[in-house]
């Protein structure tokens, strides 16, 4: 089929009204900035084209990519990512689209045909990536590392507001976090002009690599008060996570603490520098930094850890 190519063509954003990272959210409001037309799922207040949907249902995948030219294609952790990630990239090919821009995830870079991962999800973006190289789509592949705004503020934030604890089943690894209004800038660029970028691989690294007596240490002098880093057992840890009414799917990332420890998220690349200009945000600052300046939701946080924490 031809493919679709026209600036007045809305951007189809999957995953937009997702919690953890918020790229898609991010992402919309960056491109809404630069004057394009973004569909995106429940995103209306933004100025968005809303859609909703099942990424798995065929028929609504068509009513969703009809009339797209450019596709940023994000999922939460889920059974269903590989079905969700074929049925999208089969209508994107069948409606001819000029980019398929697919979030996919840090480890990958450390996979292949003979050597995989234990948890299951990472198995799934890769083999996800495999199908997409196959599908003879326009791709540009973003593999992030693991996001400031889950683990060190949706999961650890009410351990340093309350215990004064970094407490993470991270180990002693090493690791390089990214918010998430840096990945949704590098993605904005890419789908702003995708042609030089198609068949490109981006991984996303944040401002250092370090482990997490170093944050600890960062967490204290951003917070003025001394935050110490605890390693917890990732099972108590996770039934916690369940206990405190976090959604279960959102809780299996926490394998992704095992990982850490094996050090697979010890990595730096300049690809965020080397796509929008600017250097990632760094820990000191995204702690600093109020919640609504990053793009995300206003929530009456000022400081990640620090909300109703009375000093």
């Amino acid at each position: 089929m031809t493919r679709q190519s026209s600036r007045a063509s809305p951007i189809l954003v999957t995953g937009a009204a997702g919690a953890v990272g918020s790229i898609g959210r991010n992402l919309t409001e960056m491109l809404l900035a630069k004057g394009h037309k973004v569909r995106a799922e429940a995103l209306s207040q933004l100025g968005a084209e809303v859609i909703h949907g099942d990424l798995t249902d065929l028929t609504g995948m068509h009513r969703a990519i009809e009339g797209c030219a450019r596709i940023y294609f994000g999922m939460s952790v889920s059974a269903d990512y590989l079905t969700a990630t074929v049925n999208t990239a089969a209508v994107a090919r069948h409606h001819g689209v000029e980019a398929f821009v697919n979030m996919s995830q840090m480890t990958v870079t450390q996979m292949s045909i003979t050597e995989s991962a234990d948890s299951p999800q990472h198995k799934l973006h890769w083999l996800a990536e495999q199908a997409l190289s196959w599908s003879s789509l326009p791709v540009v592949t973003i593999r992030p590392t693991v996001f400031l705004e889950g683990f060190f503020r949706l999961f650890a934030g009410p351990s340093v507001r309350d215990n004064d604890e970094l407490a993470l089943p991270m180990g002693g690894g090493k690791t390089s976090p990214i918010s998430a209004v840096d990945v949704a800038r590098a993605v904005s660029v890419v789908l702003e002009d995708p042609t030089p970028h198609i068949g490109q691989i981006y991984n996303l690294t944040g401002f250092e690599s370090a482990d997490l007596e170093h944050y600890a240490r960062v967490f204290s002098e951003a917070l003025g008060r001394t935050i110490r880093y605890r390693d917890v057992p990732l099972s108590g840890w996770s039934e916690k996570l369940l206990a405190a009414g976090v959604p279960a799917h959102v809780v299996k990332i926490s394998v992704m603490g095992e990982m850490n420890k094996q050090g697979r998220y010890d990595r730096m690349t300049d690809d965020v520098f080397k796509l929008t200009g600017q250097k990632p945000i760094s820990m000191y600052d995204f702690v600093c930094m109020p919640l609504n300046s990053r793009g995300m939701e206003a929530s009456g946080e000022y400081r990640i850890a620090r909300a109703n924490k009375v000093d």
